[in-house]
């Protein structure tokens, strides 16, 4: 059983799996650092300078006593929210874009045309039924 699970851990699919999640973690923090500390606040420059991670509606306010929050603020974080779908739209741009400029680089697919395999048997069976009837 351990021989099987050496035999498994050790292919080729399993290993680049491995390897593939490991990047896409660091591909992930590459691509979190880009939108949110370059993009965003070229997004938000734009936008007249709002802070999308600011915008809330406030439910409750936070409770202070003695200089202490005794219940803090309950408020829907909408901002947040449209942050993610900004970055959603920044990151399948700069996806389809990636793709884009990969699928220049590949070959173009050439199908030949295949020869015309002319008749069928079952035509050239009814040619010679049709030669001998006459």
């Amino acid at each position: 059983m351990l021989k099987e699970f050496k035999d498994f851990i050790m292919t080729g699919n399993v290993i680049d799996l491995a390897i593939a999640v490991i990047l896409a973690g660091a591909i992930g923090l590459v691509v979190k650092g880009f939108v949110g500390d370059i993009m965003m606040p070229i997004v938000g420059h734009f936008a007249g300078g709002v802070d999308f991670a600011d915008l809330k509606v406030v439910l409750d306010e936070a409770v202070m006593v003695d200089g202490a929050v005794a219940t803090p603020e309950n408020a829907i974080m909408y901002g947040n929210w449209i942050n993610a779908i900004i970055n959603l739209i920044i990151v399948g741009f700069v996806l389809f874009m990636i793709v884009k400029a990969y699928n220049k680089t590949k070959k173009p697919v050439v199908e030949e045309v295949a020869a015309d395999p002319g008749p069928s048997e079952i035509d050239l069976l009814k040619e010679i039924r049709d030669s001998l009837k006459k």
